[in-house]
């Protein structure tokens, strides 16, 4: 196991040991036969202090989570500042702390090595991101479902020239029942014994199926369950226990409700604090007296916790539990992050303004916010409500290559557009912010209007007054898909599974029982195989397997424009759907311009992501 290596023949030790029950169960862990104790003081605790002497002593915790190839406060798919990203402001926060608590504990809650151009180092024996952790002294790295986009050779590489330790208690390897990584790891800082337990939301296998060799030989099970597992593998062996969870608080699919931080809280008592990523929300929350909590994206947040503890008759009794959230906005950058890693930022920089053609007109000269007509999107994306040239851009290339007969793309960005003059990388980054590659596959005609009916419950059912259409706070824009190819209309009256109206392909209605011709990314791939509308025998495109240099949907479009548009990009739209089944006071003149006036404010989701999640009504007013 050349990931390990590293560790050496103590940490082994440690994973087997700390692991050794789950071997007994099945890959879900439903079960836990047997318990082995974790014998730390065997295995190689990491102590940080040497002090332990004191009858009073206080443990600081520090997280980032998201940071998503994030080291300057740079956005390098508008080649814009980002006043409250990056490592460059997190390590400010982090060397603040160190003055105080020089044997701070510092852990990262994955998804660090995508997005933001990062992927233009992957080829190197160590990516930067990680090469910055070790700068930063990172002791912890939990990996996040993003750390899989790249195949396991470049993710173990990392893993090994990661300074710190790798933790994840819900991976496994299929053949052995073995940890992939370390399921916890115990750090002694003044004589307390600190546990840290990894988790990872089990959805990877969905999220990367259309690329099982990036999860090969591995199972991911329930995140509540193997840290209770965990927890039993090293009960009495710890003062303080810690949980690292890439996963969000209510859980996801089949996980809704129950697989989320908020319901570990609840399953697992003996959690002093949970520090969460995944959601890219911002929260400190208390959950069955347990400190929860999340610090946002990018970095625009670093996550304490303070643990006060003392000593009663040799024992260390936790007193008192503290969390909160650090913003970084307005902070200075860390010089040694900035001159250190600025070869990075020089090398995105550049390849971000690389000029690949010409945009002859603006893409939405009414602007991305439907109701406002401005640039950045406060109350409704523009292409959530009406088809634009901006998704048409997107499934047009991708029909095209994948010769379909149908394309569905999703708006990852609810601000993006393409402005009149040069036609630079950064603008296909802007609008195609994800690095997936194309497929196309044969579908049933019967599960390709279920598949458009599951995108279609991305709005909330319009009720009577409505001058609004709103969207559903529990579904990301991400996973709401438009489709080419097919002329539609979706009446937002009815309830979800019933709102897909006059669905025709050249002018014919799709029939049940006919097979055509899609195409979509490798991400939504895993969303249909998972719902059983296809199956891997269905591909017969993939733009991975055709060209392994170029495979993304990105370059498609760079290529298409190249080599179809002859450099010269222009903006159509063939309007092929439409909401229907709105309150005759849907766009209410006097209601809009309340709207615009911020007279009546339109609500977000719980964590801040999802815009429009409650429709305004004509009562509102």
């Amino acid at each position: 196991m050349k990931r390990i290596k590293r560790l050496g023949m103590i940490a082994i030790v440690i994973m087997l040991t700390c692991f050794v029950a789950f071997a007994q169960a099945v890959p879900e862990f439903n079960t836990l036969t047997q318990v082995q104790p974790y014998d730390y003081a065997k295995s190689g605790e990491i102590v940080k202090s040497e002090d332990m002497g004191a009858e009073m002593v206080t443990i600081k915790i520090a997280a980032t989570s998201d940071i998503h190839g994030r080291l300057y406060p740079w956005d390098y798919a508008i080649d814009a500042m980002d006043s409250d990203a990056g490592y460059s402001l997190t390590y400010g926060v982090v060397q603040e702390l160190r003055q105080d608590y020089p044997d701070l504990l510092l852990i990262d809650i994955g998804d660090i090595v995508q997005d933001n151009s990062s992927e233009l180092f992957n080829d190197l024996d160590t990516h930067p991101m990680i090469q910055a952790m070790n700068t930063m002294k990172y002791d912890v790295w939990v990996p996040g479902n993003h750390e899989f986009n790249f195949g396991l050779d470049f993710l173990e590489r990392n893993f090994d020239h990661f300074d710190g330790r790798v933790v994840c208690s819900n991976i496994i390897e299929k053949n052995t029942m073995d940890p992939f990584v370390l399921p916890c790891q115990i750090y002694v800082i003044h004589g307390v014994r600190v546990a840290v337990i990894g988790g990872i939301a089990p959805h990877v296998p969905l999220w990367e199926g259309s690329a099982p060799e990036h999860f090969q030989g591995l199972d991911f099970t329930d995140p509540i369950q193997a840290v209770k597992n965990t927890v039993d593998s090293i009960d009495g062996q710890y003062d303080v226990l810690v949980a690292a969870m890439h996963m969000s608080r209510h859980g996801e699919y089949e996980y809704a409700n129950k697989g989320g931080v908020f319901n570990l809280a609840e399953e697992v008592p003996e959690l002093d604090i949970i520090f969460a990523g995944h959601e890219h929300a911002t929260y400190c929350d208390q959950v069955n007296d347990t400190w929860v909590l999340e610090p946002g994206k990018y970095g625009s947040q670093v996550a304490t916790g303070e643990i006060h503890l003392a000593k009663k008759n040799g024992n260390w009794m936790i007193k008192e539990v503290m969390a909160e959230n650090i913003d970084t906005k307005g902070r200075d950058t860390d010089p040694e992050i900035m001159e250190d890693y600025a070869w990075v930022d020089e090398k995105a920089r550049m390849e971000a303004n690389t000029v690949i053609g010409e945009i002859t007109d603006a893409f939405l000269p009414e602007g991305v916010d439907y109701i406002t007509g401005e640039n950045n999107v406060t109350t409704m994306a523009r292409a959530q409500v009406e088809d634009t040239a901006v998704v048409d851009l997107i499934n047009t290339v991708q029909k095209y290559y994948a010769k379909a007969d149908v394309s569905s793309a999703a708006l990852f960005q609810s601000d993006s557009t393409l402005n009149k003059g040069d036609f630079k990388k950064k603008d296909v980054a802007f609008i195609y912010k994800y690095n997936n590659t194309l497929m196309g596959v044969n579908i049933s005609g019967k599960n390709l209007l279920e598949y458009m009916e599951w995108s279609a419950s991305f709005y909330n059912t319009a009720k009577p007054g409505d001058i609004t259409v709103s969207f559903n706070p529990d579904i990301r824009g991400y996973n709401y898909d438009m489709f080419a190819g097919i002329n539609y209309k979706i009446d937002v009256s009815k309830e979800p599974g019933h709102r897909i109206v006059e669905a025709k392909i050249n002018g014919m209605s799709i029939d049940p029982m006919k097979t055509y011709k899609l195409a979509l990314n490798n991400y939504r791939f895993g969303t249909l195989q998972s719902n059983g509308w296809i199956t891997s025998d269905d591909i017969y495109y993939d733009s991975y397997q055709e060209n392994q240099l170029t495979p993304e949907v990105r370059q498609l479009i760079i290529k298409y424009v190249n080599d179809k548009l002859n450099g010269k990009l222009s903006p159509v739209c063939d309007h092929n759907w439409m909401l229907i089944g709105m309150d005759k006071e849907f766009n209410n003149p006097k209601g809009l311009e309340k709207i615009r006036k911020g007279m009546i404010s339109i609500p977000k989701s719980e964590d801040g992501r999802t815009y429009n999640v409650k429709a305004v009504n004509i009562a509102d007013l």
